[in-house]
C-alpha cells in the first residue's frame, strides 16, 4: 500500500473543523493507506520555545485522536520527538537547501512579523529579496522557523510518503519537500526519495465555518467548538453565533454569518432538520433562537460520545504510554531503513 504520513502540531484540543476536514477522513485512509500520524511537538518549538507541559500537550492530541477512531494497531500514531532519526535526515536537506527560497515562504514570513516589528524595506542580492530586521530585535526569529520546511520535509520523506493530507496553507510547504527530495536525488545521482504530493482524500471535504460569521473554523480565531467542550459551553457558543434580523423576502440568498450557521447544521444535523429550518428561511418564518437551540443540540449529541471516550483515554496514562511507545518504535523502525540507506548514499558509514 502506498505510504501517507500526516502531523499536527500539538496547540490545544481538536475541534469540529479538524475533525470534518480531516480526522474523518483518517478513519477510512487508515484502512486503505500505510498510514503515520504523527504529533509534531518539535515544529511547536518554532513559535512556542518555552512550552509548559510539551508531553501533556501531545498527549492531549494522541487521546483526542484515538478517541475519534483512529487504530493505533493499524497506523501509528507516534510522537515527532521520539523519532531522532529525523533530526538527522533534517541536517541533511538543511545543506542542499537555500536560504533565499526558506526566507521567501510565506509561512516563515506571516511567523515572522507576528513575532516581531519588520521594516517593510527590501533590497535585492542576486535574485533574493530580503526584509530587513530592526537590529534590537532581529535574534527573535529563530532559525527553527525559518527552517520549518526542511523538518518538514523530513518529517515526510523519512518515510518515503507518496502522499500527505494537508490544507491549501501548507501547500507552499509541500512544493518545498518536493524539491528537498528532487534535489537530494539529483544532488547524489539516484533515484531514492518519492515526491510526495498533497492529497484531498475526499472530494467532500468540508470546510467547516466558525461561529463569528466569517471564516473558517480555528483555534486562534477563537470561533471553534471543540470536540471536548461540554454540553453547557456548546449551548452557549451556538446561541452567541452572529444572525442578522431575517430574512424579508422570500428566497432570499443567505448572508456569510446564516450561510454558516446552515453549514453547520447540515454537518451534524439529519436531512429533514436541515431541510425544516431552511424552510422556514426561504418563507420568512425562521426563528434563529430555535435554530440554534437545535443546531447546539445536533452539535452535542454528535461530540457526547467522542467527549467521553477522551475523558476516559486521557484518564489512563499507562495506556497513552503504550500507545506512543508502540508508534515510535514503528515509526523509528521505518525511519531508521531510509537514513541508513541515505548515509550510504551520501558516504556516512551506515549500520
Amino acid at each position: 500500500m502506498e505510504t501517507v504520513v500526516s502531523g499536527i502540531r500539538p496547540t490545544g484540543n481538536l475541534h469540529l473543523g479538524n475533525y470534518f476536514g480531516a480526522v474523518k477522513g483518517f478513519l477510512q485512509m487508515q484502512h486503505e493507506y500505510n498510514c503515520l500520524f504523527f504529533i509534531a511537538d518539535w515544529h511547536s518549538l518554532t513559535t512556542h520555545p518555552h512550552p509548559a507541559d510539551i508531553r501533556k500537550s501531545a498527549y492531549t492530541i494522541l487521546s483526542e485522536y484515538l478517541a475519534c477512531g483512529i487504530d493505533p494497531e493499524i497506523a501509528p500514531i507516534y510522537i515527532q520527538s521520539d523519532v531522532p532519526e529525523t533530526v538527522e535526515l533534517y541536517l541533511y536537506l538543511n545543506m542542499i537547501a537555500g536560504i533565499g527560497e526558506l526566507m521567501r515562504t510565506t509561512s516563515f514570513k506571516d511567523k515572522a512579523r507576528q513575532q516581531l516589528h519588520i521594516d517593510r524595506v527590501h533590497t535585492t542580492e542576486g535574485d533574493v529579496e530580503h526584509e530587513i530586521f530592526n537590529e534590537s530585535n532581529k535574534h527573535s526569529v529563530s532559525a527553527g522557523l525559518l527552517t520549518y520546511p526542511t523538518l518538514m520535509a523530513a518529517d515526510i520523506i523519512i518515510h518515503k510518503a507518496v502522499k500527505v493530507p494537508v490544507g491549501k496553507d501548507q501547500e507552499q510547504n509541500m512544493e518545498m519537500a518536493r524539491r528537498f527530495a528532487r534535489r537530494f536525488n539529483q544532488t547524489y545521482g539516484v533515484d531514492f526519495f518519492p515526491e510526495p504530493a498533497s492529497f484531498y482524500y475526499s472530494h467532500k471535504a468540508v470546510k467547516v465555518p466558525g461561529l463569528d460569521g466569517s471564516g473558517k473554523m480555528g483555534k486562534s480565531e477563537g470561533n471553534a467548538i471543540y470536540l471536548i467542550d461540554d454540553e453547557k459551553t456548546i449551548r452557549k457558543k451556538v446561541m452567541k453565533a452572529v444572525t442578522d434580523s431575517g430574512p424579508t423576502e422570500p428566497n432570499s440568498p443567505k448572508p456569510e454569518p446564516i450561510a454558516n450557521l446552515f453549514t453547520m447544521m447540515e454537518i451534524v444535523s439529519t436531512k429533514d432538520t436541515y431541510d425544516y429550518f431552511n424552510e422556514k428561511y426561504n418563507a420568512c418564518e425562521i426563528r434563529y433562537g430555535d435554530m440554534k437551540k437545535q443546531l447546539a443540540e445536533d452539535i452535542n449529541a454528535f461530540c457526547a460520545p467522542i467527549r467521553e471516550r477522551i475523558l476516559a483515554i486521557a484518564a489512563d496514562t499507562d495506556y497513552l504510554d503504550k500507545v506512543a511507545r508502540q508508534g515510535a518504535e514503528k515509526a523509528r523502525a521505518s525511519a531508521a531503513k531510509t537514513l541508513n540507506e541515505v548515509r550510504r548514499i551520501i558516504g556516512f558509514h551506515s549500520y
